[in-house]
């Protein structure tokens, strides 16, 4: 566990993080207009937009496909629940996990 600093929330850097994952991209909004200064807490709250903002769309928009949409459904359901509790969990153990893509996306979007 590492100690990230002080936060403009008042909470720990890692139980912030962990819990910029907790409403998903709603909770990732939030602490992006709270926290202003710990980039730790920053690039999870931008992680979570990206990646369940990015998911939500995906699954809305497979709904709308006949067929291939439910088994795309089907897929995105659980993965989102395992990356969702994987990120949850490397937030709160203060580790900067960088999910494929999402992360690097998150990182571009944070300069």
């Amino acid at each position: 566990m590492t100690d990230w600093g002080k936060t403009s929330v008042g909470l720990s850097a890692n139980a912030a993080a962990g819990l910029c994952y907790l409403l998903g991209w709603l909770s990732g909004i939030v602490f992006l207009l709270l926290e202003k200064e710990n980039t730790f807490v920053r690039f999870h709250a931008m992680q979570s937009l990206v990646t369940f903002g990015s998911l939500m769309v995906i699954s809305l928009m497979a709904q709308l496909l006949p067929f291939i949409g439910i088994l795309i459904s089907i897929v995105i359901g659980p993965a989102t629940l395992f990356v969702w509790l994987l990120m949850m969990y490397k937030g709160f153990q203060g580790e900067r996990y960088s999910l494929p893509f999402f992360g690097a996306l998150a990182e571009r979007q944070l300069r």
